[in-house]
C-alpha cells in the first residue's frame, strides 16, 4: 500500500511540474511581452493558451537528427542526464508541513548534490555533437554553471547555522511566527548571492551566455532537434520550479504565513503565493537586463559573489557566538 502511495504520489508532482513548465513558459512570454509593450502568444487557443502545447507538440513531432560523426550513444543519453536530476531533486521540496515525497535530514544536501549532475549533461551534449560551436557553448556553460555553484552554495551556509539543520523541514519550522523570523532579513547578503547565482545556474538571462544565438549559434544544444531538444528546454523549467520552490523554503518561510493573525489560511496557498513571486520575478529580469559579457560573467562569480558569502558566513558564525 505504502509503495503505491508513493507511485501516485509521484505520478501527481510530475503532472504539477509537467504542468507548471508548459504553461510557465506560456506566462513568461506573455510578461516579456507586456513588460517590452507587445502581445506575447495570442493566436493558439483563446488568450493564446494552447500556444506551449502546439510547440511541444511540434519539438515532439519533428524529425530526430542525429550527426553521422557524432558519438551516438553520449549524444542521446546527455539530455538524459541533464532531464533526469531535474525531477529527482524536488523528491525533498516541502509545500507544507504534511505534503511532501520524502523528508531527508540532508535534504539541502540532497538537491545540490543531485543537481550538479546536469552540468555534466551539458558537457556531454556539447562534447558528443562533434561540433566546434557546440563543444565551445558546453564548455562556457560548465565553466560558469561550476563557477556559481560554489556561491550558491556558500550563500546558504548561513542559514544552515541559523536553523542548525540540513533538512528543509527543520529549515521551514524556524521561521514559524511572522516574517521578521524569515531567513531573508538576517541573510539578506546571503539572500541576495543566492538569488544572482541561482539565476546564473539556470542559464537564464542575463547569464544566458551559452545559448547567445548571436554568438554561438544556441550553444551546446545546436545539434540537437525534436524531443530531444525539448529535453533540455524541459530540464531549465523544472530547475525554475525547483530554485522558486528552493528560494520560498530558505529565505521566506515556506509555507508560514507572513502575520500571525493570518495562520487561519491554508499553508500550500502562502507557499504557492510566495514561489509564484520568484517565478514571476525572475520573468521580470529575463524581460529588462540585457545581457553581460563572458569576462564579467565570470568575475562577478569568483570576485565578488564568493568572497561575499565567505564574509558572510564569518559574520553570521560570529553573531550566532555571542548571542547564544
Amino acid at each position: 500500500m505504502a509503495l503505491l502511495q508513493n507511485i501516485l504520489w509521484a505520478a501527481f508532482l510530475l503532472v504539477v511540474v509537467l504542468g507548471f513548465v508548459t504553461y510557465a513558459i506560456y506566462f513568461e512570454r506573455k510578461v516579456i511581452g507586456w513588460i517590452q509593450l507587445r502581445k506575447g502568444p495570442n493566436r493558439v487557443g483563446p488568450l493564446g493558451l494552447f500556444q506551449t502545447v502546439a510547440d511541444v507538440l511540434k519539438l515532439l513531432i519533428k524529425e530526430d537528427t542525429i550527426p553521422n560523426k557524432a558519438d551516438r550513444f553520449l549524444f542521446i543519453l546527455a539530455p538524459v542526464i541533464t532531464f533526469v536530476p531535474a525531477f529527482v531533486v524536488l523528491a525533498t521540496i516541502p509545500y507544507t508541513a504534511d505534503w511532501q515525497f520524502a523528508d531527508l535530514n540532508v535534504g539541502l544536501l540532497y538537491y545540490f548534490a543531485l543537481s550538479s549532475i546536469s552540468t555534466i549533461g551539458i558537457l556531454l551534449g556539447g562534447w558528443a555533437s562533434n561540433n566546434k560551436y557546440s563543444l565551445l557553448g558546453g564548455m562556457r556553460s560548465a565553466a560558469q554553471m561550476i563557477s556559481y555553484e560554489v556561491p550558491l552554495v556558500m550563500s546558504v551556509v548561513g542559514v544552515i547555522l541559523l536553523s542548525g539543520s540540513l533538512s528543509l523541514n527543520t529549515i521551514v519550522e524556524g521561521q514559524a511566527g511572522g516574517f521578521w523570523n524569515w531567513n531573508f532579513l538576517p541573510q539578506i547578503v546571503g539572500f541576495i548571492i543566492f538569488i544572482i547565482a541561482a539565476v546564473s545556474e539556470l542559464n537564464r538571462t542575463p547569464f544566458d551566455l551559452p545559448e547567445a544565438e548571436s554568438e554561438l549559434v544556441a550553444g551546446y544544444h545546436v545539434e540537437y532537434s525534436g524531443f530531444r531538444f525539448a529535453f533540455f528546454m524541459l530540464a531549465e523549467y523544472v530547475y525554475v520550479y525547483a530554485i522558486a520552490a528552493l528560494t520560498t523554503i530558505l529565505f521566506l518561510g515556506g509555507w508560514h504565513s507572513p502575520l500571525p493573525f493570518l495562520d487561519f489560511i491554508p499553508g500550500i496557498i502562502w507557499f504557492i503565493l510566495k514561489f509564484s513571486s520568484i517565478v514571476f520575478f525572475l520573468f521580470w529580469i529575463r524581460a529588462t537586463l540585457p545581457r553581460i559579457r563572458v569576462d564579467h560573467l565570470m568575475s562577478l562569480g569568483w570576485k565578488v559573489l564568493l568572497p561575499l558569502a565567505l564574509v558572510n558566513i564569518f559574520v553570521t558564525t560570529i553573531i550566532i557566538e555571542i548571542f547564544k
